[in-house]
């Protein structure tokens, strides 16, 4: 997920999705620890998709603060 697809997300979608991204981020692990992927930049991927997230709610309550 791009940066640009978080920003046009309401508040409550970021949330979700984020939830949503950090369950799979620990299913993928565990599933990782049980029988390695084939692929581990996979985990990369969702490590920095969860930290978009993370920045973006991260940011808009800085903004609704300063307001």
């Amino acid at each position: 997920m791009k940066n640009s697809e978080i920003r046009e997300l309401s508040i409550k979608d970021i949330h979700e999705r984020l939830e949503d991204a950090r369950f799979q981020l620990t299913k993928a692990k565990l599933n990782h620890a049980v029988s390695p992927l084939e692929n581990t930049n996979v985990l990369k991927e969702m490590r920095a998709n969860v930290a978009r997230l993370i920045t973006e709610v991260r940011s808009r309550g800085i903004a609704e603060q300063s307001k």
